[in-house]
């Protein structure tokens, strides 16, 4: 059903977006700063009692026409019934270089999550990608496959060190006041297929005056391989206002 419903934004982007903004024209001696930040939460009483709140903070630069640096960083809080559930932090660098539709990635990512039980995840990557379409606009359909060395440390004392495959589908579209945009990852060991990563983040923008707007987000990953007492599933929907300008 996921891919079913990826492969169809795929091809309503390729179907809807004009053929003459294929390509990034900015110029060469220019540098572009896009900042993004986002806040969303939820609070229930009742049968169970939840507070939810995230953020999610995002920078891209780009600098000519060939060379861009996304960072990124998420913070997840939530308690249920009073106890701590969910205290997730994530931190990204994707450096990368591009010339028409051809990418190269750099890769340098942090990771603590409560629910999983991680006390420390340390990944460090690189690899190719190509774009299908990309514009000047943002709308874009694309993937990279990585490789990906990964140390992770468990709050049970044990770790693990592995080279991860990171296979990565970006799809974003913006029309009007509309912006979807939604990014798989799939992500097994190398040296063992059982041990595999899986998330989906698709997030839906409504544009409000001001450079803010209104933020419906869909975000599952599937870990397949937990310590004893964790969960292997999370979903969150979560809805929230953004923020972002350009300069």
């Amino acid at each position: 059903m996921r891919l079913s419903y990826l492969l169809f934004v795929c091809f309503l982007v390729l179907y809807l977006a004009p053929a003459g903004h294929a390509q990034n024209q900015q110029q060469r001696d220019t540098t572009l700063i896009v900042y993004t930040g986002q806040l969303t939460g939820a609070y229930s009483r009742g049968g169970v009692s939840r507070m939810l709140a995230t953020t999610t903070q995002a920078v891209t630069f780009t600098r000519g026409q060939h060379y861009g640096l996304p960072l990124t960083g998420s913070f997840i809080y939530g308690k249920q019934d009073g106890f701590l559930k969910e205290r997730e932090l994530l931190l990204n660098a994707t450096p990368y270089y591009y010339k028409g539709r051809f990418r190269a990635y750099a890769l340098g990512g942090y990771e603590i999550s409560n629910l999983r039980g991680i006390t420390s995840r340390v990944q460090l990557g690189a690899g190719p990608g190509w774009a299908f379409y990309s514009d000047t606009l943002g709308r874009e359909v694309s993937v990279s496959n990585l490789l990906i060395r990964e140390k992770t440390n468990f709050r049970d004392g044990t770790a693990r060190l592995t080279t991860r495959n990171s296979a990565r589908l970006k799809v974003s579209y913006s029309r009007s006041v509309v912006t979807l945009s939604s990014i798989t990852f799939y992500q097994p060991s190398v040296v063992d297929f059982g041990d595999y990563r899986f998330s989906n983040l698709t997030t839906l923008a409504l544009k409000l005056p001001r450079k803010f707007s209104v933020n419906f987000s869909y975000n599952y990953t599937h870990e397949s391989r937990v310590i004893e007492g964790r969960f292997p599933d999370n979903t969150n929907v979560t809805v929230g206002v953004a923020y972002s300008t350009t300069r």
